[in-house]
């Protein structure tokens, strides 16, 4: 999830002069949200 929301941001920098990311910041916090819920999870099951 991390690699994703990295290339989600990095593809928004160079595209948001250009175009309209509404859709990109939508995954772009999906992504994030995903990332939390997965680091969460992975903290309460003691693997490290």
């Amino acid at each position: 999830m991390r690699e994703s929301n990295y290339w989600l941001r990095l593809i928004k920098a160079v595209v948001d002069k250009v175009y309209d990311v509404k859709e990109l910041e939508w995954l772009t916090n999906e992504s994030s949200e995903l990332k939390r819920i997965l680091g969460s999870i992975v903290q309460k099951s003691g693997a490290k």
